[in-house]
Formats: structure tokens, C-alpha cells, sequence
């Protein structure tokens, strides 16, 4: 799998692959508001800043 262009954000794909979720169980949690937050392109690509999928998971770590 390649790595995005710009190292400071991921794609979908790349945020499944490290978390080992599938993309279902990912847009699953978008839908709920349970997953990182997420840039929209105009194309309608998501991409997630890094920094965002750090605090995400560190908050999922005080919450458990």
C-alpha cells in the first residue's frame, strides 16, 4: 500500500490498515461520531491529519 503523498495526513485505507479495521467498521464510526476527525476534499476524499488519529487514539486510551 502506498503512503500518502503529504506524510502529515492518511487515507482511509492507510488509518484501516494501521487501527486493523475494516473501511466499513471505519465509515461505521464516522457515522456515529465515534471516529478521528476528518478532512473532506472537494473531490469527497477523506483524509486524516495525523496529529488528529494521535489525540483520537490517546483518547480512546484515557476513556478505557
Amino acid at each position: 500500500m502506498a503512503m500518502s503523498a503529504n506524510r502529515d495526513t492518511l487515507t482511509v485505507p492507510e488509518v484501516c490498515a494501521e487501527l486493523q479495521i475494516s473501511r466499513s467498521t471505519f465509515y461505521d464510526w464516522r457515522q456515529k461520531g465515534r471516529a478521528p476527525l476528518c478532512i473532506v476534499l472537494p473531490n469527497g476524499s477523506l483524509r486524516i491529519r495525523r496529529r488528529d488519529l494521535d489525540r483520537w487514539l490517546s483518547a480512546c486510551e484515557d476513556a478505557a
